[in-house]
């Protein structure tokens, strides 16, 4: 009775949700990274339209940050009280989002929501709005209903996710005592699938390497005069994603079920065709098997890039962008249990764990101890121009999170 009611409550807050996607939408939140300044003002709007439906137990652990105007980054945490006041649903979303880069391939405006055939199209609509969209209509639901949850409901609206977290779920974990109770549960609705099947329980460890390889720039006919980065660079990024062969292994919890190294990003070296570049910097994006430590990877990038030095007569520095390592959380986590089955009810669909090449905030928490999965339906829109959230996915996905609540 009580999960008929609450989810009935759900469905006619569909056109609210809608709109809250409207305002949330129109205001970018971008990191400094992305040229922006953070996300202050899309929290201060989130805050002030749910106090307008009500809730008020709202608030904020804010992380400082010079690069910003506001010298803040903001984290929200929103709190519906449960019959059983010693456990926890977790509910973690992020407030940040990606530029929309190239306007000319968005159909539409990407920071005005535009609502066609069942999509609510627009930047950040589906990474991660959809999820926060969702959890704030199951505390909604239940709210309107007038109905408690077995445990309480606590939405997280981190900061920072976008480019490592370190404002976010890294600035929470460390410097409040939000998380103690190892036995809560903990939902990230960051990562999925079109029908909703798949529960993320484990990710490959993360390392992202800045590397700027230094020669000795001369003219192109002259190459004898001087040391070319581009060459040596080129080498080096081939010799990195032959790691590949070396860390070989495979496990079918993934997809792909290898580890990848990847080299990406190129900055610019020399603007004209007929200059030997004397510096060069790149990008790599490894993404590991958790069976191998980033140690034993590092060990080998290190071995390559001495060899590389040592051929081309180049210097090279290396730093990390990003790295990160956690274990997975294990199978027969309660969390996987529940939420599984109220997959089955809502979409009768089975649902099952994998694991992730991305990266998530469920690391920072995996290390910790904890036991988050990372769940959601969604058509995998992120980052791409004209991304869109589906309204079906949306109202389900709360519907489900509901009953998470209520049989938690």
């Amino acid at each position: 009775m009580k999960e008929k009611t609450v989810i009935k409550a759900i469905e006619k807050l569909e056109p609210d949700l809608i709109d809250l996607q409207n305002i949330l939408t129109g205001i970018p939140a971008l990191a400094p990274e992305s040229g922006g300044e953070g996300e202050l003002e899309k929290a201060r709007a989130l805050e002030n339209w749910l106090v307008e439906k009500g809730l008020k137990n709202i608030e904020f652990f804010n992380s400082p940050d010079p690069r910003v105007k506001s010298g803040v980054r903001p984290n929200m945490v929103v709190t519906i009280n449960g019959k059983n006041t010693d456990r926890n649903l977790w509910i973690i979303s992020h407030l940040d989002v990606v530029p929309p880069g190239d306007s000319s391939l968005w159909d539409s405006d990407p920071w005005k929501a535009e609502v066609k055939h069942g999509k609510i199209y627009g930047r950040g609509t589906e990474d991660n709005q959809q999820g926060l969209v969702s959890s704030v209509g199951t505390v909604l639901g239940f709210f309107t209903a007038g109905i408690e949850p077995a445990i309480n409901i606590r939405l997280v609206f981190a900061a920072d996710e976008e480019v490592g977290s370190a404002h976010g779920i890294q600035y929470l974990l460390e410097n409040t005592a939000l998380f103690k109770n190892k036995d809560d549960l903990i939902i990230i609705p960051d990562g999925g699938d079109p029908e909703g099947r798949t529960i993320e329980v484990a990710e490959k460890n993360l390392l992202w390497l800045k590397i700027t390889v230094k020669g000795k720039q001369s003219h192109g006919s002259r190459p004898d005069l001087g040391c070319n980065s581009r060459l040596a660079g080129s080498y080096l990024a081939l010799k990195l994603h032959d790691l590949e062969k070396i860390f070989d292994k495979t496990d079918s919890l993934f997809e792909p079920p290898y580890s990848t190294f990847e080299p990406t990003k190129i900055e610019a070296n020399v603007p004209n065709v007929n200059t030997i570049p004397g510096e060069e910097t790149f990008y790599m994006d490894m993404r590991i098997l958790p069976e191998y430590s980033l140690e034993m990877v590092r060990k080998e990038v290190e071995n390559i890039k001495a060899e590389t030095e040592e051929r081309y007569k180049v210097k090279i520095i290396i730093t990390e962008e990003q790295a990160v390592e956690s274990p997975a959380t294990p199978k027969d986590s309660p969390v996987i249990g529940i939420l599984s089955g109220a997959v089955k009810t809502v979409k009768n669909v089975e649902a099952y764990p994998v694991g992730i090449g991305g990266g998530t905030v469920g690391s920072y928490l995996r290390k910790k101890g904890f036991s988050p999965v990372v769940w959601s339906t969604l058509d995998d829109m992120a980052h791409q121009p004209n991304e869109y959230c589906l309204v079906e996915n949306m109202m389900n996905d709360s519907k489900i999170l509901a009953l998470v609540a209520l049989r938690g």
